[in-house]
């Protein structure tokens, strides 16, 4: 290397190391397809070396419109969506669900490829994890972060007033932001599900990162904005 420095030299080649790391981690972790589970197109990550297996429920209308490579073009700031690769990164196999579909022929399909299964709902999404329980899912674990959790919560419509009963609940971890303001996802919900939940459930608080605008959306702290790496680790660890 004629003209540079060893100390040029050195930044060189520590800058292609980390390039061939990360190209390396990228290639590791993004295997995207669609396929169509139980009558609606998901997003399906698959890792070369699986570990186990993770189905995430977006928020708000929970609308990915999945095109046919798993490129995913709606709901691209939701904290489960932006997240998707990380929890890939991590040996898992990752399926995105849209808003419409089964939840018990998602769990199947995961299961197919590596138990145990592990359900994670976010915001709205919590209510299509309870709803898709009742009506037969049976995920290993189930992860609710920023639930409709109980009353308290702010809406008469929550993962208590679905289930009814805890009977069908699975092993579950709460994650909740301590200033959470959305109107519908109040910290004042969580305890109230903890005890109804008769020891299934756990909860697991985060505070800190940014609040940027409508406390209900992902970059507020019901989106754990500038906390994704806890969220992730948090949820990906629990089975």
């Amino acid at each position: 290397m004629i003209g540079l420095t060893t100390k040029s030299c050195r930044v060189i080649v520590r800058s292609c190391l980390a390039l061939v790391l990360f190209v390396t981690a990228a290639e590791a972790a993004r295997a995207d397809e669609t396929a169509t589970v139980g009558g609606s197109r998901v997003a399906l990550i698959r890792p070369k070396a699986v570990r186990v297996s993770v189905i995430l429920l977006p928020g708000g209308d929970g609308a990915i419109n999945v095109g046919d490579h798993g490129d995913i073009h709606g709901l691209l700031g939701n904290q489960l969506v932006r997240t998707r690769n990380a929890y890939a990164s991590r040996g898992l196999a990752v399926m995105i669900a849209d808003a419409n579909t089964d939840l018990k022929a998602a769990v199947d399909y995961m299961a197919a490829i590596k138990r145990p299964v592990t359900v994670i709902g976010t915001s709205r999404g919590t209510l299509r994890a309870a709803e898709g329980i009742a009506r037969g899912a049976r995920p290993d674990a189930l992860v609710l972060t920023s639930g409709f959790l109980s009353p308290e919560s702010g809406s008469s419509s929550n993962v208590m007033s679905i289930l009814g009963s805890p009977a069908a609940l699975p092993r579950t971890l709460v994650i909740h932001h301590t200033n959470d303001a959305c109107k519908v996802t109040l910290p004042a919900g969580v305890e109230p599900f903890i005890r109804w939940s008769g020891g299934r459930a756990r909860v697991k608080w985060l505070s800190g990162g940014a609040e940027e605008g409508d406390p209900c959306q992902a970059r507020g702290h019901h989106g754990f904005n500038g906390l994704d790496g806890q969220v992730v680790s948090l949820a990906a660890g629990f089975r």
